[in-house]
């Protein structure tokens, strides 16, 4: 079973949503036989690479709010964030662009697929929410995805230049056709939308649903006496 998850290193909420969706796995019986793609999404393409203000200050102009209303919300965030064992720094952390950070991640999937994928994007999202580091800055990038376990030659390489931009379109692309209006968006099998970090039972219901109708059982009409002759492990009865 194929999992895809499009998110953004700089959404509050993904990081919880990653959270819920690995406990539901945790929880899950068929977890070994199921696959977890992360796919990119830029909440604001817009964004500077180099950052200028705090996350806090952006969402009071964008919302009107005032700074002590900004903040209400942050702490709001955190809150849920803590429930899940995350530990959020949010007055801290910078307004920033996530392109150069999408592209690491996907070039961590080319170099060790989707498991090395899934560090480097747990590795970046706790330099941002823990740690309230400057993501979009290279010496960042460079040093988080190194030490996650990509080679440091290939990191400068794809960040000196434009690689895999296109692959981060590509998904932002995807994620709209599906009607994605936001994230954390999960697709299951590329059958099952689900939107937000939604509570770990409701994960949990959609991977026991998809599981069972990607592999359903069959209905054995005729058993015991009323089935016919057959073979079984300790041989044929004669």
């Amino acid at each position: 079973m194929k999992i895809e998850i499009w998110s953004d290193v700089v959404c509050p909420w993904c990081y919880i949503g990653k959270r819920r969706i690995e406990n539901a796995l945790a929880e899950f019986a068929h977890a070994d036989e199921v696959e977890v793609h992360w796919r990119s999404y830029q909440l604001d393409p817009g964004a500077p690479v180099v950052p200028t203000e705090k996350t806090g200050a952006m969402l009071a102009r964008k919302y009107g709010q005032s700074p002590d209303g900004a903040k209400q919300m942050q702490d709001r965030v955190e809150a849920v964030a803590a429930e899940e064992g995350l530990v959020y720094r949010l007055s801290e952390t910078m307004h920033l662009n996530t392109v150069d950070a999408h592209r690491v991640i996907h070039l961590a999937h080319e170099q060790g697929g989707n498991e090395l994928q899934g560090e480097v994007k747990e590795a970046l999202l706790k330099a941002y929410f823990t740690e309230a580091r400057n993501v979009a800055d290279h010496e960042v990038l460079r040093e988080v995805a190194v030490a996650a376990g990509l080679d440091a030659a290939r990191v400068d390489e794809v960040l000196a230049g434009s690689e895999f931009t296109a692959h981060v379109y590509a998904d932002v692309e995807q994620a709209q056709a599906y009607g994605a209006t936001g994230v954390p968006f999960f697709v299951i099998d590329e059958k099952y939308g689900v939107s937000g970090a939604q509570p770990t039972e409701v994960f949990s219901q959609v991977l026991e649903k998809a599981w069972s109708e990607s592999r359903p059982k069959i209905e054995v009409l005729a058993t015991g006496a009323d089935s016919g002759e057959e073979c079984g492990p300790d041989g044929c009865a004669i």
